[in-house]
């Protein structure tokens, strides 16, 4: 008893800490957490795309070993919007810990769908933009922000140090589609008030001016529908609800029925449509199965695939995989979208095999069918004049974003001391009107998750996947006798990935020798040390083959003894 008081009051002396597990110095994976007297408050929970080094792996999810670590003191997750940069990665937190979920209509539809699929349930509690709710001992005020997903919040979380204002992710858009801007007066009474640390959306700190309005793509939409009269399909990001709207609005404008495909774009289309967020004419969607009857001239097909997903609906139609929809000429493909950094080689091979198709492909690069969710640099100076933080912490960015937010932030009179460019896992103490950047660091390596693995694929895994996936792979297998100690069967040599056998078979025969002659050197030296045995097969037959193709295959020598 006496030992729990003591960490009760251990944990209360140390006020306000805020800790980034995941968002900074990279796209994606964002989750930030607080705690204060005793109880950890979490903000989103998302996953990120794998780079061209994690062969094979499918997300990347943060580490929860410290929430795991702490999971008593967990009081809630609360989250900005639906994005799967910030909700993707909760069925993997649910599998540890049960946390009650808080988050506007649309984004706890989209975690209950991710959720299902997962066979799992939760305590989710919806609110609303504008609506103030208690989670443990934080008192948090959601706000209204206009985002590229509907129902997206900021959030001004009161604690003992002060207030912390989160932007979320958010572009200002003066005329959005639903018609419900940012709640600006909000926004400046919260800065009236007075807030001691913002962390603030650094995705486009780059870019000068102003984030283009949503109503600009329904424009250039209705100048390519009115143009055309041939199939189009139409690729954009499910959760991009006002861009399917407009999308659709622009198809019954012109008379053209609507069907729909990808698994994620049917759940997001049926969920949207069933709280009210999509409205759809009746009669104007049309099944996927059931379209062979409608012209081209009165069809428009809506599909997942605008980032070149090798197992999306629009990667599928495009390489006649899909059973119902294939490319042909003539075909108008759309890809609403623009490239997530580190996809830009996947949606330019995409676009080839489109145009090689014969369809008329229309993307980013020469239409205005796409506007970013993300603020522009005067759209982030505006956020910072209303806000006006007395501390400051850029999030949501690779270093490069945080860094230029930083000198933003700067140029706007913040001093420089009160400016927080952190890593993932490093601290940050909240004491009344002061804030500092704590020794301690957090671990907080990301997590890769294959198939139904997690956590199982590190370093060295990945090490070995781009050796193989660089050089091949050769085995040497070999049969020795038990008794006497003599080779009496192989060596076998196989190759994967390294050459073609029967183009090679020279080489193949030569590298047999090499290792036939070091087994019977070890064995001559009475060694049974196989592990040594081995490591001399590896390196003889590593430097047989350098000299003779200048390649480095992964060797793999193989010993049984009959």
């Amino acid at each position: 008893m006496i030992v729990r008081q003591k960490l009760r009051r251990a944990e209360l002396s140390r006020g306000v800490r805020l800790i980034p597990l995941g968002g900074l110095n990279e796209i994606g994976k964002n989750i930030t957490i607080l705690e204060m007297r005793g109880r950890i408050l979490i903000i989103d929970c998302g996953v990120s795309f794998p780079n061209d080094e994690m062969y094979g792996v499918d997300i990347v999810i943060p580490d929860f070993s410290y929430l795991i670590k702490n999971r008593e003191r967990i009081c809630g997750l609360i989250l900005t919007h639906g994005h799967e940069d910030h909700i993707g990665a909760i069925p993997y937190l649910l599998k540890e810990i049960a946390v009650p979920i808080y988050g506007t209509r649309l984004t706890l539809g989209l975690v209950e769908n991710k959720l299902h699929e997962h066979g799992l349930t939760a305590d989710l509690q919806i609110i609303q933009a504008g609506e103030k709710v208690q989670i443990g001992p934080f008192r948090i005020e959601t706000i209204r922000i206009t985002h590229s997903i509907a129902d997206s919040i900021a959030l001004a979380i009161e604690t003992s140090a002060g207030v912390i204002f989160h932007t979320g992710d958010f572009k200002i858009d003066y005329t959005p589609l639903d018609g419900e801007p940012i709640d600006f007066q909000r926004l400046a009474r919260i800065g009236e008030r007075g807030v001691l640390l913002m962390l603030a959306d650094s995705t486009n700190a780059e870019r000068k001016g102003y984030t283009p309005s949503e109503r600009t793509v329904g424009v250039t939409l209705e100048n390519i529908f009115r143009n055309s009269k041939a199939r189009i399909l139409t690729a954009t990001f499910a959760s991009n609800v006002h861009r399917l709207q407009r999308i659709i609005d622009t198809a019954v404008m012109f008379n053209r029925k609507v069907a729909i495909s990808g698994r994620s774009m049917v759940n997001v289309v049926r969920l949207a449509t069933e709280i009210g967020y999509l409205k759809i004419p009746q009669q104007t969607l049309v099944d996927i199965n059931k379209i062979k009857n409608i012209k081209d001239s009165e069809l428009l097909i809506i599909t997942t695939g605008s980032q070149g997903e090798p197992m999306s609906a629009l990667s599928r139609m495009a390489n006649n995989e899909h059973k119902t929809v294939q490319i042909k000429k003539g075909d108008m493909v759309i890809l609403s979208s623009s490239p997530i950094p580190g996809n830009e080689k996947t949606v330019s091979n995409i676009v080839n095999r489109l145009f090689e198709k014969g369809a008329e492909v229309i993307y980013s690069d020469i239409a205005d069918i796409h506007v970013t969710g993300h603020a522009c640099a005067e759209e982030l100076k505006l956020m910072h004049m209303l806000i006006r933080p007395k501390y400051f912490m850029p999030v949501h960015g690779e270093y490069r974003h945080l860094r230029q937010h930083g000198i933003l932030a700067e140029n706007m009179g913040l001093p420089a001391n009160h400016i927080f460019q952190l890593e993932n896992g490093e601290v940050l103490q909240l004491k009344r009107n002061s804030i500092v950047k704590t020794k301690e660091k957090i671990p907080c390596s990301p997590v890769m998750v294959d198939g139904l693995g997690v956590g199982d694929v590190g370093n060295i895994v990945l090490r070995d996947r781009k050796l193989l996936s660089a050089g091949g792979l050769i085995i040497a297998v070999a049969v020795i006798d038990k008794a006497s100690g003599m080779l009496v069967g192989g060596p076998d040599i196989i190759s994967r990935g390294f050459v073609y056998v029967k183009e090679s078979e020279d080489l193949i025969e030569a590298a047999r020798v090499v290792v036939a002659e070091q087994i019977e050197k070890c064995l001559m030296e009475n060694s049974r040390d196989w592990p040594a045995i081995k490591t001399a097969i590896r390196n003889e037959l590593t430097s047989f083959i350098f000299k003779q193709t200048r390649r480095s295959p992964v060797i793999l020598p193989i010993l049984m003894e009959v």
